[in-house]
């Protein structure tokens, strides 16, 4: 069985592919905190780095779900860039439960919190020619149950952002806002938001942050986002902001092998 968690399908599009390639089936994590995994011989994690490290969802769905101790285990990470502490934490908390990781290994995808930072995640299609091969390469040693550890160390970069100061001035570059101007309350990012952390508030007449509304139904983001952006590149009226800026439909991404249906399963 592979867990994953995605905001924009990278994740679920590569635990699909290697789930097809070692002949296995995918889930959710949020899905997996409810299912019992006792008989699985391969277990297998799939999640992005965010700000350095794990997604916050991930950190906390881990300690819910129970693995089973002697399947084998690995981890994939998909990024930017660079894991950095992505795979070392997991690794503990996997620890923790008495839970050895086997094998874990990276696949370098388009960035989608590079809009944060002013910059097209589209831009970065480049990424899934280059690294084919390279996921080729995962799914056959996977298949083969190799024992391998790319990316597993402890990075005292990640560790530095991770500290509270500067998560608090990561957090205010990527949290994403409604605008009430643009706000449709169509339900999407409702729907779409893995953390269930997004309300629609019907016919009222303050709206979270103060502003007034009273003819039509607003998004309201609450205090649990995990930073996976999901709501901002779903949005069909581009009216989830990032860094205060208007996110335009050619800036918002999704895996060329992912819709919104698929998201919706989650």
């Amino acid at each position: 069985m592979i867990l994953y968690f995605s905001g924009t399908g990278n994740s679920l599009a590569i635990a699909r592919k290697i789930a097809e390639g070692i002949g296995e089936q995918v889930l959710s994590m949020y899905d997996a905190v409810k299912a019992d995994l006792s008989g699985e011989k391969r277990i297998g994690l799939v999640f992005p780095t965010y700000n350095l490290d794990a997604p916050i969802a991930v950190t906390q769905l881990i300690p819910r779900i129970r693995f089973p101790k002697d399947a084998y285990t690995f981890v994939v990470i998909t990024c930017g860039a660079q894991t950095n502490n992505a795979v070392w934490t997991v690794r503990r908390l996997l620890k923790q439960q008495g839970v050895r990781v086997d094998y874990c290994h990276k696949i370098r995808v388009p960035d989608s919190s590079a809009l944060a930072f002013g910059r097209n995640p589209n831009d970065q299609a480049w990424k899934f020619g280059k690294f084919a091969p390279r996921l080729e390469t995962i799914i056959a040693e996977l298949a083969a149950e190799k024992h391998r550890l790319h990316f597993a160390g402890f990075d005292p970069f990640g560790w530095l952002m991770s500290r509270e100061n500067l998560q608090r001035k990561i957090a205010q570059m990527t949290t994403p806002q409604v605008n009430p101007d643009k706000c449709i309350g169509c339900n999407t990012c409702v729907r779409v938001c893995p953390q269930r952390n997004i309300i629609l508030l019907e016919n009222t007449d303050r709206y979270a942050d103060g502003v007034q509304n009273t003819d039509k139904p607003l998004a309201a983001i609450g205090p649990h986002c995990t930073w996976c952006l999901s709501c901002v590149h779903f949005c069909p009226q581009q009216a989830v902001e990032v860094n205060g800026k208007t996110v335009s439909k050619a800036f918002q991404y999704h895996h060329p092998d992912i819709r919104l249906k698929d998201m919706l399963k989650r």
